[in-house]
């Protein structure tokens, strides 16, 4: 998948951007897992501001061959919702869960993106914040800016900034621990605050789940849903149809609408954790760009974090491994996998503590593994099958 993903013009490491910043400074807690800043609202020396901004990469190219196949627009709230969740469990990660503010930044091609999908994604927007005040979580909307920029944009880009305030005494600063137990929370399932079965894409590595698993026939009709430049031989190379039918807990959901599913958002179980055991976490790790070797990202100690009792594969993942073709080396450093958030705590009881409240919101948790000392920085995932080093 690495050749085939470097062909298609993008970057599960994101190596170049992380060269390009390695100099720059890295905040008031250099190992959070977001910047964190001084305080320039008031100039309180207590208090700290935190600044997100995400987009839904290209998840936006699938949604528009989706919509345009079935005439569905319900994709672009899930669309919208990815790209909200992306800068929210970033920002839940450092502990801000509440009073935080959004601002989006749309640009369109007016040729192929019409009002009504506009629409759609406002009102998908307005649709998340609402849903996640019914949980308890407070979310204000600054509105935002929406650009007809169809020189530069193929289709659509949805992209959010986030913004909070918060006391520099409930930062989660990430100080990973020998010992410490591993819980994984399920990125797929149906949790009380979500209307349907979620797949547990999230929104990293869409463009290789978008190509692998979907046939050939959207090349020549969707010409608009890739960059002209990638080489014929690795676009849309799979073997289904957006319609076709993949059975998931007994029912029956599209590939396309099963890729799709929004980005879970962790922030009502996150909120009621943190409440609870601020003190007791040694660091969140929101399984984004890298998937299941992102904590090493944050592990400058001689640890070797062990993975070996993972969730079962869920029906999404190995419908893109079937698809592909690909190892489960890569699997792992591009696609979460089952679990999208870890929580890394010092003792087996606190841990489940964790997963009573996860499982309160129909959210499953569980132990994926331990930390142990080693003689460098190392990270094992044991999945029943193959046992990967990185």
């Amino acid at each position: 998948m690495s050749s085939r993903y470097d062909r298609r013009g993008v970057s599960a490491s994101k190596s170049e951007v992380h060269d390009a910043i390695q100099g720059l400074d890295k905040g008031l807690f250099p190992n959070a897992f977001c910047k964190i800043l001084p305080d320039v609202v008031a100039g309180d020396p207590d208090y700290c501001n935190i600044m997100h901004a995400d987009t839904a990469g290209t998840k936006t190219s699938l949604a528009y061959i989706y919509w345009k196949e079935t005439g569905d627009l319900s994709v672009w709230k899930g669309v919208v919702q990815d790209s909200i969740v992306m800068n929210l469990d970033d920002m839940a990660c450092v502990g801000c869960v509440d009073d935080i503010i959004l601002s989006s930044t749309i640009g369109r091609n007016k040729s192929l993106i019409p009002g009504e999908v506009i629409k759609e994604v406002i009102q998908g927007a307005q649709a998340f914040i609402e849903n996640m005040g019914n949980m308890g979580v407070r979310i204000l909307s600054a509105g935002g800016e929406t650009a007809d920029v169809g020189d530069i944009v193929r289709t659509i880009d949805i992209g959010f900034t986030a913004f909070a305030r918060m006391k520099r005494s409930e930062v989660i600063n990430i100080d990973i621990q020998e010992g410490d137990f591993i819980v994984g929370f399920a990125s797929y399932g149906k949790a009380i605050y979500e209307e349907n079965y979620n797949g547990g894409m999230g929104s990293n590595g869409l463009t290789s789940a978008r190509h692998d698993v979907f046939n050939k026939v959207y090349q020549a009709k969707y010409p608009d849903s890739f960059d002209s430049n990638i080489p014929s031989d690795v676009i849309y190379t799979g073997p289904h149809k957006l319609t076709d039918s993949v059975e998931v807990e007994g029912e029956e959901i599209t590939a396309g609408k099963l890729v799709l599913s929004p980005t879970r958002t962790y922030l009502p179980i996150l909120k009621r954790i943190i409440e609870n055991h601020r003190k007791d976490l040694n660091g969140l790790i929101h399984c984004t760009g890298g998937a299941q070797t992102k904590v090493m990202k944050f592990v400058d100690k001689n640890l070797h974090i062990i993975k070996n009792r993972l969730m079962d594969e869920p029906p999404l993942f190995k419908l893109i491994r079937e698809s592909s073709g690909v190892s489960w080396k890569e699997m792992y450093e591009v696609f979460n996998m089952g679990h999208r958030l870890e929580a890394y705590v010092p003792s087996r009881e606190v841990a489940d503590s964790l997963i009573e409240i996860s499982e309160s919101y129909g959210v499953k948790a569980q132990i994926i593994g331990q930390v142990q000392r080693s003689d460098s920085p190392q990270l094992t995932i044991d999945n029943g099958i193959e046992i990967i080093q990185y």
